[in-house]
């Protein structure tokens, strides 16, 4: 128990801290491309590292090998650069509220690639999911001034989670197939690192910038602390207590980034920002808490 509640507050904690982070590194004006590149190469570097060493790196087949370009595209790629653009727009702890509706995403998912059936309490998430995204951001996009940024800020956080729900469900797919998760997460990460190395090379971006010391600090944070560290506990939990019980991490983290962007960025309680975030952490709580009531039901009829 205590080592479950330990996990459980680190990846709270480590994901929590990675969106301030993110601003940070933003702040040497680092090309987005060039970032996730880093971030993902030292990831998996690091990663390969430690499975070869414990000898638990696994051969794994060519259509694994695709499923986790796909991935890297997904989760370690395309999904970053949206909200590493989206931070020039809104707030940090903005972002990693919205990204909390990623539950939501992977509910829909679930049911398009895995035909499962959709609990009636997810309408009900959704509609706080959305109306709590409105309401938070009510006065930027209809208060007396329009802000298009702020918008164009929302919609890549939106594309981003998609982009992240997608990266899941190949996750679920590799495990369905009996594939070591480690080994898999390590091919998507140097897959996702190659795809942003070559955009940015395609652009014409400096791959080794000069970056100020922050913002190195930050890049090792992420990829060392944010990727390997966090994903690696996060998968151990998963492993302990289930997905669904390791899932309400995404209930808190965000609140952890909302509080460091208060005292770092100067974020500005409103009252509306408060009822969005509340109606949004409402949507996730009501669908988790749905989840593992039916858990526990149809567990107790087997029993019985």
């Amino acid at each position: 128990m205590k080592l479950n509640l330990m996990l459980y507050g680190f990846v709270v904690v480590l994901w929590g801290t990675t969106w301030q982070a993110i601003t940070l590194q933003q702040r040497s004006f680092i090309s987005p491309e060039v970032a996730v590149f880093w971030r993902f190469l030292i990831a998996s570097a690091l990663l390969f590292s430690v499975l070869i060493l414990f000898k638990r790196l696994k051969k794994i087949s060519k259509e694994a090998h695709l499923l986790c370009l796909l991935q890297g595209c997904c989760i370690f790629g395309f999904n970053f650069l949206c909200f590493y653009y989206a931070v020039h727009y809104i707030n940090s702890g903005l972002e990693a509220i919205i990204f909390s509706l990623a539950v939501l995403f992977n509910a829909i998912n679930s049911r398009i690639f895995f035909k499962q059936v959709i609990s009636p309490r997810f309408y009900m998430a959704a509609c706080c999911g959305v109306s709590g995204i409105v309401a938070l951001f009510w006065h930027d996009i209809y208060g007396v001034s329009f802000k298009p940024d702020v918008l164009l800020g929302i919609v890549l956080c939106l594309m981003g989670t998609y982009g992240f729900s997608l990266g899941n469900m190949l996750s679920v797919q590799h495990q369905k197939q009996g594939r070591d998760i480690f080994t898999t997460t390590a091919y998507a990460m140097l897959y996702g690192a190659i795809i942003m190395l070559s955009l940015s090379i395609i652009q014409g971006k400096n791959i080794v910038p000069h970056i100020q010391m922050i913002s190195q600090m930050a890049i090792l944070y992420l990829a060392v602390f944010g990727s390997v560290i966090g994903f690696c506990a996060y998968f151990i939990l998963v492993g302990r207590i289930g997905a669904s019980n390791a899932a309400y991490s995404t209930l808190l983290f965000p609140l952890v980034a909302l509080m460091i962007s208060t005292v770092m960025e100067g974020y500005v309680w409103t009252a509306n920002a408060v009822f969005g975030i509340v109606l949004i952490l409402l949507g996730n709580a009501v669908f988790f808490v749905k989840l593992q009531r039916l858990k526990l039901f149809k567990n107790k009829q087997a029993i019985n």
